[in-house]
């Protein structure tokens, strides 16, 4: 994306912010490869067979931001933060209901017994990532603000600076700490 594309965008953002809707209209087309990324990347970190895909997280993120009327956009990057933050947010309601169901949800329980299931590594579950996230939110929320943008948001050092006004030096501090937390909590947890 060049300087001038980002210019763009940030200008789109500040117009549609103030109520301008042809802005959205000319925005869409600009953020919507960055948005497929994103949510590409969050599908990524899911376990294999997950029923949403890229492009569905992608536009349910779409759908969830046009609604939206009470942000004050800053630039591109904060647009970007937010548009990360729903898209786990997506994951984790999914999750949850996905979990529901496993718990109960009106089916009939079938016993497994003396089956054997083979199944791949799987990664850290959403749900348990998640909740150590909230945890870390509460020691540290600048940390937990960098491991999202980082990790889920995909943005650069240099982007997660801007978007939570500090050095990238800090950005890095935060992050091989923050990862080392997280490492640690779901190692404990069990989500590793």
């Amino acid at each position: 994306m060049t300087t001038d594309s980002r210019k763009d965008i940030s200008l789109l953002l500040f117009a549609w912010s103030d109520g301008d809707q042809s802005a959205l209209d000319k925005l869409i087309p600009l953020v919507y490869e960055e948005l497929h990324r994103l949510a590409h990347r969050y599908i990524s970190h899911e376990n294999p067979g997950h029923t949403l895909q890229t492009t569905g997280l992608a536009h349910e993120a779409y759908l969830r931001l046009i609604e939206v009327k009470t942000v004050r956009w800053q630039d591109r990057a904060h647009f970007f933060a937010v548009a990360a933050r729903m898209m786990r947010r997506i994951l984790v309601d999914l999750a949850r209901s996905r979990q529901n169901l496993k718990c109960g949800g009106g089916a009939h329980q079938v016993s497994l017994d003396g089956v054997f299931v083979a199944a791949p590594e799987r990664s850290p579950d959403m749900l348990a990532l998640d909740e150590a996230l909230q945890k870390l939110a509460v020691l540290n929320p600048r940390q937990s603000q960098v491991v999202e943008l980082r990790y889920f948001g995909g943005l650069t050092e240099e982007q997660v600076g801007q978007a939570i006004n500090i050095s990238e030096r800090t950005v890095r501090s935060d992050w091989r700490l923050a990862k080392s937390w997280l490492y640690r909590e779901l190692s404990i947890g069990g989500g590793i």
